[in-house]
């Protein structure tokens, strides 16, 4: 069994305390993993500044061949971690092992990890709508129209609390290192493993150790600590969390999506060519980003789209987590089911809400150390109904009936918008409308994200400043 330990900037610590990861089915440790204190985080982040001056001795395009070669260490190679080492093999066993999702979505979130630091040249090219990454490093410079930019830095690291449940969230982070930013993370309790493998490749590809740190420890502590220590830094939660960090300018709070497909009148009639489109919108990746879909939107057909979205979910059921065919993510909290399937309850006893999926056997499924919820479709005649604005973190959808002319103005805040219309006023409506993040304009899944675009606000200008700066020579 693998002991993990606490890295301060780029050092082992061998912390008193630790806590074992366990297996979700079996309740055996897979890993022992060091504990760290906010106190220690706050006392480390008095170097933060030495982490952004180690990266900047190296020029941008080193670091991108860095990223490069660190997608292929991540992907392939058997790496430090700990005491030991650990295969990629190994590290989807150990994902799936420890957060219940299925081996497969371990690998393809590995394979989405892998493809973001392969291209970081290309995305960080986009990110900053092709400005010279020199200028960025030496905080400004000479554009070829021959006018003077700068951006400065607002932050030597970048800090993150990540979850457990979603590894596919540490694409969001990766292009810090490029950008000659430190990084100081908060890791999962569950989900250890992708931090401490980046980091692992990023050092074995040749990126400085000392520019980052990885403090486990209880959210409550080290977490809030890395949050108040860090001037810039990323949280993963409920929306609670995305309430309480609003309006902070140091904080960027990832929290549910409410992603929606809305179909336009113009194809409404054809809904059956999207079908596929919305089972995989809501089903991929066990219903737990979200970018996956919780709400179907159109102006009739509802009943009928609903009836077909549910004779193709309805039947999806509990598999092994080796199974390449397991849809589905347990919860390794099983409280947490239950608690998610009372509240399910609730919402879809309301008047007028139908539970499309009721005919194909119970949705909570409970197992000695775990529970899994299976699919569940609600048909809503109106937006009113309070289930329509409802996410879960399974495959859950809610189908709900409402006049084209109020789409945008009823469905609620938004992460990702799938419209496939050909209705250009309509098209023009959701481009304004600001309660809406990506937009998607045709038949594109929810969960289909190009990298060259970004998510959830621009990295860059979050950690950059755009000011002036003028130079004039010195007689």
């Amino acid at each position: 069994m693998l002991t993990i330990p606490v890295i301060r900037w780029g050092k082992p610590y061998e912390s008193l305390e630790t806590e074992a990861v366990i297996h979700f089915a079996t309740g055996e440790p897979v890993a022992r993993v060091g504990q760290a204190g906010g106190a220690l985080l706050r006392r480390d982040m008095r170097k933060a500044q030495k982490a952004r001056d180690a990266l900047r001795q190296i020029p941008s395009q080193t670091l991108f061949e860095f990223c490069a070669k660190a997608a292929d260490l991540y992907q392939n190679a058997t790496l430090p971690m700990g005491d030991g080492t650990q295969s990629p093999d190994e590290f989807v066993h150990a994902q799936s092992a420890s957060t219940g999702l299925p081996e497969h979505m371990a690998r393809a979130n590995m394979q989405k990890n892998a493809f973001v630091l392969r291209n970081m040249a290309q995305i960080i090219d986009a990110l900053t709508r092709g400005i010279d990454p020199a200028i960025l490093s030496r905080g400004y410079g000479e554009e070829d129209r021959g006018v003077i930019v700068s951006y400065q830095a607002q932050s030597p690291v970048l800090g993150a609390v990540l979850p457990s449940n979603s590894p596919g969230v540490h694409t969001l982070w990766l292009p810090v290192v490029p950008l000659q930013m430190g990084l100081v993370l908060k890791p999962g309790a569950r989900e250890p493993w992708t931090p401490f493998r980046v980091i692992s490749a990023f050092v074995e590809a040749g990126v400085p150790a000392e520019a980052m740190s990885i403090y486990p420890g209880a959210g409550g502590d080290v977490g809030a600590a890395l949050l108040a220590a860090c001037p810039r830094s990323m949280v993963f939660g409920d929306q609670n969390t995305v309430d309480q960090y609003r309006g902070d300018p140091r904080v960027q709070a990832h929290g549910p999506g409410f992603s929606k497909i809305l179909l336009g009148d113009d194809v409404v009639d054809d809904w059956e060519q999207y079908l596929d489109l919305m089972v995989e919108s809501v089903l991929i990746n066990g219903g737990r980003s979200c970018i996956n879909c919780s709400g179907i939107w159109v102006s009739r057909h509802s009943r009928e789209i609903a009836q077909a979205l549910a004779q193709r979910l309805g039947p999806v059921d509990v598999k092994p987590p080796d199974d390449p065919d397991a849809a589905l993510a347990a919860f390794t909290v099983p409280r947490m089911a239950h608690g998610i399937w009372s509240m399910l309850e609730k919402d879809l006893a309301e008047e007028g809400v139908t539970d499309m999926t009721g005919s194909f056997g119970p949705r909570l499924v409970e197992q000695e150390l775990c529970a899994y919820l299976r699919p569940v479709v609600a048909h809503c005649p109106s937006p009113e109904c309070g289930i329509a604005a409802k996410e879960y973190m399974f495959p859950f959808s809610s189908v709900v009936e409402c006049p084209q002319d109020q789409m945008v103005k009823q469905v609620g805040p938004t992460l990702v918008c799938t419209a496939i219309t050909q209705d250009e006023q309509f098209v023009r409506q959701l481009g304004d409308a600001t309660h809406i993040d990506r937009l998607n304009i045709g038949p594109i899944p929810t969960n289909c994200i190009n990298w060259l675009q970004p998510h959830e606000g621009n990295l860059i200008e979050f950690l950059f400043r755009s000011r002036a700066y003028q130079v004039a020579p010195v007689s």
